[in-house]
């Protein structure tokens, strides 16, 4: 499984970049996209929005379920990436490379508030 050390993980399975801009890219671990299966729609937040940490803002749904996205930290909604929208397998093929939206964090400092890649594999 792959598990990136130079991201940030959420139990609820999705991981977190903060960019040299200050912006934060999420998506969601391989290991959510291997239990989810075959992914076959994403439902994205709207640019704008305004989320809390923990606030579902976006939908995955696979061949074998719907599971809800959390937002990691609190922040505004700035992108999504809708090249994985548009083709949602790209998201089985690189979990890492198929993110789903970037937010503006209120305050990057709740990023250490996130697991890194070991305390993320011993929940697994």
């Amino acid at each position: 499984m792959n598990i990136p050390a130079d991201l940030k993980y959420a139990q609820s399975h999705e991981w977190a970049r903060l960019a040299d801009d200050g912006l934060v890219t999420i998506g969601i671990s391989d290991h959510a996209q291997e239990a989810l299966g075959d992914i076959v729609f994403l439902e994205l937040p709207q640019v704008g929005r305004k989320v809390k940490a923990g606030e579902e803002c976006a939908v995955v749904e696979s061949v074998k379920a719907a599971s809800d996205i959390y937002a990691p930290v609190s922040g505004e909604i700035v992108a999504v990436n809708q090249a994985a929208a548009d083709a949602p397998e790209s998201v089985n093929l690189d979990a890492y490379a198929a993110w789903l939206f970037k937010l503006k964090p209120d305050n990057a400092a709740d990023l250490d508030g996130l697991l890194d890649a070991a305390a993320y594999q011993s929940t697994l």
